[in-house]
């Protein structure tokens, strides 16, 4: 075993004996593994950064806003919610925005009030958008103005009721400004609601392979032991690595993080927004990602802490100002959402001096949690995805099912208090995904001798363009329909920069004609831009079948893909 593995196994039994800060408990040997001093609901979790007081949280454009601050806002809001609105315990409350600081005070509200948080994706199209206040059942939605006119239509025949964040719009009616409340009832207290471990705390849309997102239910339980278990691993990692944390130190920056992933993601919401509020480390959140505006935000607010997806990590520091910009506060680098590419790791090393580089495995099912790599255990298996966290059991399975040994390649499966409790509304799903307590997560991998996490292939078909999830299923379903189109396969297209994309194959209907123009307006107003293929290829003859009648999308990518 190497060294670093044996200091992580060394930090790791320290930390999670009986008295330490994250004793494990274990009510039998099928229970799930817990910290004994984890909070017990969001409330619990959040309120933590209360303590923090006048000190800086939040920095968008030109607003500053501390702790104080954000959480008179989150109790004003929650008050009026409560009070004025006759919400109920167990209300889906929809959050469909860009990255504001308005966010980040309707999520803390939501989930402090015993309501259920819906964080919708503000990348998706209008169907999409009413795709999941339909399916949520939610009774309000917190948005921002282009995405209010995107679910206009829907509101009225759901009985669903907008608050509008940022911008007003005198044309608008019926509708209630998120500006207006918080003026209207300052200086009031957060209504005491009594909230269980087991309450349903959060649906979080994840994309199927159906071709219609599904959404997973986490409990306050859930996600507590998960936020416990991101700072279970950065203390874990610290331990191991104290010539590194020591430079850190050394550097005299106080800890900021820069924000510029979607905070409807759980990297985003959780180890950015949660992490930061908890721990009181200021966020800089930025308006959309810009590699040259990312350069001059380090410089200004004394950034250390930059974690995305690794496409926009090495953007940022193959960016022409890189060498001419002051970077000296950026030490923490993390690459996550989409496998870190060899490149990764080179141009870290021949660009930074001294960084604490770190990776990950989880997903919006395990709560983010499974694996963790940080410091020198990244550079002594870059490729791996860390090591496990304490509260996930692992198991690979072949094909027929049976449990595989160490090092030996199958579907993973987890085991953790971390998991979600099932999918919303969707009994087929559940049964597909869920074992008693075990959970398959359709990624193909295996676990190493020393514990440390391999993935080999990824669930199924997913495309995953620059941290991006992409089902090809749900693509080629919305092109099925257009009239000239017989037959459409998605195939991953290789990108140096975002991992891959999407790419169509099309095949026309008999004495059709289409072309790429009308492709892309087609599916314009149809999927979200991410998801619109990168290329496209036409053809008239049949697609290529194995026995079965699948189509062999491997033969595609030899045919098109040079």
């Amino acid at each position: 075993m190497s060294n670093i593995s044996s200091r992580l196994d060394a930090c790791t039994a320290q930390l999670c004996q009986t008295g330490a800060p994250f004793e494990i408990l274990q009510d039998g040997d099928n229970a799930f593994r817990r910290y004994k001093n984890a909070p017990s609901n969001m409330r619990e979790l959040v309120d933590v950064g209360r303590n923090h007081g006048d000190q800086e949280f939040l920095v968008y454009q030109q607003e500053r806003t501390s702790f104080k601050q954000f959480f008179e806002k989150v109790d004003a809001l929650g008050h009026h919610l409560l009070n004025n609105e006759s919400l109920l315990k167990g209300d889906r409350i929809a959050i469909a925005m860009r990255n504001y600081p308005e966010w980040m005070i309707a999520y803390t509200a939501i989930i402090s009030i015993g309501a259920i948080v819906v964080p919708l994706n503000s990348w998706g199209s209008s169907d999409e958008l009413c795709y999941g206040l339909e399916d949520s059942g939610a009774k309000y939605v917190i948005c921002d103005l282009p995405r209010l006119q995107l679910v206009k239509p829907l509101l009225a025949s759901m009985d669903c009721k907008a608050i509008v964040a940022r911008e007003k719009s005198r044309d608008e009616q019926g509708v209630q400004y998120l500006e207006d409340i918080l003026a209207k009832n300052s200086g009031h207290p957060l209504p005491m609601v009594a909230i269980n471990p087991d309450d349903i705390a959060q649906i979080m849309y994840t994309s199927g392979t159906t071709g219609r997102p599904k959404g997973a239910v986490s409990s306050h339980q859930n996600i507590c032991q998960a936020m416990y278990s991101f700072e279970f691993h950065a203390t874990c990692s610290a331990m191991a690595n104290p010539s590194a944390i020591e430079k850190m130190f050394a550097g005299g920056f106080a800890p900021c993080t820069l924000l510029s992933v979607p905070l409807f993601h759980v990297s985003g919401c959780y180890a950015a927004f949660l992490l930061n509020l908890r721990g009181g480390r200021k966020t800089v959140m930025m308006y959309k990602w810009s590699p040259a505006e990312a350069l001059k935000l380090i410089s200004a607010e004394r950034v250390t802490i930059f974690s995305a997806a690794p496409s926009m990590v090495l953007d940022l520091l193959r960016h022409p100002d890189f060498a001419n910009s002051d970077t000296s506060s950026l030490f923490s680098l993390g690459g996550g959402g989409s496998a870190c590419p060899p490149s990764f790791k080179d141009t870290i090393e021949t660009t930074l001096d001294n960084a604490y580089v770190g990776t990950g495995y989880g997903m919006t099912e395990s709560n983010a949690i499974c694996a963790s790599c940080t410091g020198e255990a990244y550079f002594y298996k870059s490729s791996s995805a860390g090591t496990l966290s304490p509260l996930v059991e692992w198991q690979t399975r072949d094909e027929n099912g049976q449990v595989l040994a160490k090092n030996e390649t199958g579907e993973i499966w987890l085991k953790s208090i971390c998991n979600i409790q099932h999918y919303w509304n969707k009994p087929d799903a559940d049964k597909a995904t869920f074992d008693g307590k075990w959970m398959a997560t359709g990624d193909i991998g295996y676990l190493d001798e020393e514990n440390f996490v391999y993935l080999v292939d990824r669930a199924k078909d997913l495309i995953i363009r620059g941290g991006e999830n992409i089902y090809p299923a749900e693509i080629e379903a919305c092109l099925s329909l257009h009239p000239s189109i017989a037959e459409a396969v998605i195939i991953a297209v290789p990108d140096e920069r975002l991992g891959e994309t999407p790419g169509a194959v099309i095949r026309v209907r008999a004495n059709s004609e289409i072309n790429v123009t009308e492709i892309n307006a087609y599916l314009s107003d149809k999927l979200a831009a991410y998801k619109i293929p990168s290329q496209v290829w036409i053809r008239t003859d049949e697609m290529p079948r194995n026995a079965a009648g699948k189509v062999l999308k491997s033969e595609l990518k030899r045919q098109y893909i040079r």
